[in-house]
């Protein structure tokens, strides 16, 4: 969409402003600890573009708050190397680069938010190359520190401590399948049928390049098979969400002129993983 027609959207210029006096209004505030989720489109003609929203969202929640991001690594080498021909495997192991926070970039997948707020002086990014996040303020280091690499959407992950805190997630204007948060509703949920993978990747160990073996959910083609309690063609989370709201769980407003939610994590963890364990048959 051009720019006239995200101003038309957005009635207006969305400013810094604007957008604090929206995310304040909808329940963030001081000393928040809050996940975000955003797709940009939504929410208008932004004055300044990524860098403006997360100056409004540190405005919003101050010295004291602390602000998260999905990260993953854009460039990591593909779950399926080892069913690719030796020779091109050979190749890839030989010379792929390792995974480094300081400059591996974010997965272009979660739009332009993640890499500018990984960039930020201050942020900080944890060690896990594929389900990496980062994370800028005051808490910052404590929630990306010893990322798992087994089970990294588990226990004691930064998805993890940020129930653990308190925390919150914001989706600004991002759909409802977004809410990233769930996958730790799954890691937790004692349902059969859990479904894993495992895959190899680079890292940096002692300043060396170093292959190493991670497993965790599938949480790309799905930690469940959710079709026989999800209509085809509905993602699972956003059946999940759906449910969540009209259980009365989550906040919503409008920011700019994006249609957003609030929730508070635990609760989405523990709705999560009740409605995962019920309808998949947990014990």
């Amino acid at each position: 969409m051009d720019e006239t027609g995200l101003l038309r959207r957005s009635n207006g210029p969305v400013t810094r402003g604007r957008l604090g006096r929206d995310l304040g209004a909808l329940g963030l505030g001081d000393g928040d600890v809050v996940m975000f989720h955003t797709r940009m489109s939504a929410i208008g003609y932004v004055a300044g573009g990524a860098q403006t929203v997360i100056d409004a969202l540190l405005d919003t929640v101050g010295p004291a708050g602390t602000l998260m991001v999905t990260c993953g690594w854009n460039d990591a080498p593909p779950y399926d190397l080892g069913t690719w021909p030796r020779e091109w495997q050979d190749a890839v192991r030989r010379e792929h680069p390792a995974y480094d926070p300081a400059l591996s970039e974010a997965d272009h997948g979660y739009g332009r938010l993640p890499e500018a707020l990984r960039r930020r002086p201050g942020a900080v990014r944890s060690r896990h190359p594929d389900a990496g996040f980062a994370a800028l303020g005051a808490a910052a280091a404590d929630l990306m520190a010893d990322h798992p690499w087994d089970d990294p959407h588990g226990p004691g992950s930064p998805l993890a401590r940020l129930v653990d805190r308190g925390g919150r997630v914001l989706l600004l204007g991002a759909p409802l399948d977004t809410l990233t948060l769930l996958h730790h509703a799954e890691a937790l949920a004692d349902a059969p049928g859990k479904r894993f993978v495992d895959y190899e990747q680079p890292i940096l160990v002692a300043g060396r390049r170093v292959w190493r073996r991670f497993r965790d959910i599938d949480s790309e083609s799905g930690a469940f098979d959710y079709s026989a309690v999800v209509p085809e063609g509905q993602d699972p989370f956003d059946a999940i969400v759906r449910d969540m709201l009209a259980a009365g769980i989550g906040r919503r407003g409008r920011v700019g002129a994006a249609d957003s939610h609030l929730f508070e994590a635990r609760e989405v963890v523990d709705f999560g993983r009740a409605w995962i364990e019920e309808r998949l048959g947990g014990a």
